[in-house]
């Protein structure tokens, strides 16, 4: 039987390999693909932890301010549109991918979520 910690603790060490996944991609053609699914399963893995898992379960003082990040991360910001709507038209085009993949890096940085997820996989 799985706890809600080690349930969680799955999750998190999931979403932290797609995100070190899209940080290491290297700018080559067909990163595009690469990056709609790291993306994919990153926002899957926060719509689990924001609609799933019970913050009163969960006994780290961290997880509840991390849970709302991931709810705003999920309310304020969507590329799957964007990622669609550029792959007919510049998939080939390494300068346009790259800013893509920079700017999904830049909105999970931000409020400091990735350090966070960090953080909080340690001491569960």
């Amino acid at each position: 039987m799985t706890t809600y910690n080690e349930y969680l603790k799955s999750i998190l060490s999931q979403i932290l390999e797609s995100y070190d996944h899209l940080s290491e991609i290297q700018e080559k053609p067909g990163d595009l693909d690469v990056i709609k699914k790291e993306l994919l399963k990153i926002s899957g893995f926060l719509k689990v932890i924001s609609n799933k898992i019970d913050e009163s379960k969960i006994h780290h003082s961290d997880f509840k301010p991390l849970k709302l990040k991931f709810k705003h991360y999920l309310t304020n910001y969507s590329f799957e549109q964007e990622i669609e709507t550029m792959a007919p038209l510049y998939h080939e085009d390494l300068h346009r991918v790259k800013n893509m993949r920079l700017k999904i890096l830049e909105s999970l940085e931000e409020n400091k979520m990735m350090a966070d997820v960090k953080e909080l996989l340690e001491k569960v």
